[in-house]
């Protein structure tokens, strides 16, 4: 069978998974320019249901706003790609899910969508876990789009990895 992701991606999803499953926790993802990618990456793994809550693909500003909660003045004030929107999402998804850590991802993947403040490559993550402050995490990557969803997901899968004990 051919894997869709690089096999240091499969194994550091393997690995995640397993530290969440003994941890008994749960996690729910949000992403807007990774497109799913993460989770289609951590549901690639045979038995990830007990650990993968669901997953929201939240790519434009009403569907942040509608499937996440982000408050249209954060959106219209700070912008999709900001510290802000990418807390805001993340505490959205862990509100609507029965999980216990959230992760998002919001950013300008390119080519196109730049601006002279958010260039293509900027990336925010956001994390919320039950019973903490929301974290973000903002991280500008080379490349084309393809290495800029990738790296994101590397990100995210690290983010993850921090908030499990």
């Amino acid at each position: 069978m051919a894997q869709i992701f690089p096999p240091d991606l499969i194994e550091s999803s393997e690995t995640l998974l397993e530290r969440y499953r003994q941890a008994g926790k749960r996690i729910v993802t949000v992403e807007s320019c990774t497109g799913g990618l993460l989770a289609a990456l951590l549901t690639e793994i045979p038995g990830s249901s007990d650990v993968v809550e669901r997953g929201f693909v939240t790519y434009s500003n009403e569907a942040k706003h509608q499937l996440a909660g982000v408050p249209l003045e954060i959106l219209r004030a700070k912008g999709a790609v900001s510290a802000e929107t990418a807390r805001a999402m993340a505490m959205g998804a862990l509100c609507r899910a029965s999980a216990d850590v959230a992760v998002s991802v919001t950013g300008i993947a390119g080519p196109g969508g730049a601006t002279p403040d958010k260039p293509v490559g900027l990336v925010y993550f956001g994390l919320a876990a039950v019973g903490d402050p929301p974290s973000h995490r903002r991280r500008i990557f080379d490349g084309d789009r393809g290495g800029v969803r990738l790296s994101s997901v590397r990100e995210a899968l690290a983010l993850l990895a921090e908030k499990v004990a």
